[in-house]
C-alpha cells in the first residue's frame, strides 16, 4: 500500500454530498474529502460558505491511484454527473458555492482539463457552452464531520433520495467499468 502512487484531484460540482458519494464508487479512488476551497476566508464553516460571501465552493478533494484510475477518467465522471453549463447552480442548489470548478494541482492537470472542456465545447456536447472554471488549487478546508460520508449515513433523507440516489444510478449505468 505505501509504495502505491497517490495523486490529488479537486472538483467543485454542486453539493459536495453528491460528488463525494459518486467518486467513492470509483476504482482507484482511495479517499474523498468534502470541504471548501477557492475563496478568501480561512477555516470557513458550512454556515459561512452557505451565505455565498466567502468565495469558497463546496468541493471534494480526491486521493487516487493513477495506475488504477486516470485523471481523464475522473474528469469524464465529473463532467458526466453534473451540469457544467449552469453558472453558480446545480439543480435547486443556487449560489457561487455551487459553481462548477476544477482546481488543478499541476500543469499537466491544467492542460488536461482545458483540453477536455475545449473538446466538449467543440462537439457541442451539452448544446451550450461549458462554464466550468479552471483554477490553481488553493488551500482546501475539510468540511465539518457531519458532512463526511453524508450519503451513506443518510440514504433515506429526502435530499439524498431525490438528488443523490438518481445520480448514483446514472453513474452505475454509464460508468460500470470504472466502479469498484
Amino acid at each position: 500500500m505505501d509504495n502505491q502512487k497517490h495523486e490529488k484531484a479537486t472538483f467543485a460540482g454542486g453539493c459536495f454530498w453528491c460528488t463525494e458519494a459518486l467518486f467513492l464508487e470509483l476504482k482507484g479512488v482511495e479517499k474523498v474529502m468534502p470541504g471548501y476551497t477557492g475563496g478568501t476566508v480561512k477555516n470557513p464553516s458550512y454556515e459561512e460558505v452557505c451565505t455565498g460571501t466567502t468565495g469558497h465552493a463546496e468541493a471534494i478533494e480526491i486521493i487516487y491511484n493513477p495506475d488504477l484510475v486516470s485523471y481523464e477518467d475522473l474528469l469524464e465522471v465529473f463532467f458526466g454527473t453534473h451540469d457544467p453549463t449552469t453558472l453558480n447552480r446545480q439543480g435547486a442548489d443556487i449560489g457561487t458555492q455551487y459553481r462548477s470548478e476544477v482546481f488543478y494541482h499541476s500543469e499537466a492537470q491544467k492542460k488536461e482539463v482545458e483540453n477536455f472542456i475545449q473538446l466538449l465545447n467543440e462537439q457541442n456536447f451539452y448544446g451550450k457552452k461549458v462554464v466550468t472554471k479552471v483554477s490553481a488549487a488553493k488551500e482546501f478546508y475539510p468540511a465539518e464531520d457531519y458532512h463526511q460520508n453524508y450519503y451513506s449515513r443518510n440514504k433515506n433523507q429526502g435530499y439524498c433520495m431525490a438528488v443523490i440516489s438518481p445520480k448514483l444510478d446514472k453513474l452505475k449505468k454509464n460508468y460500470k467499468s470504472k466502479l469498484k
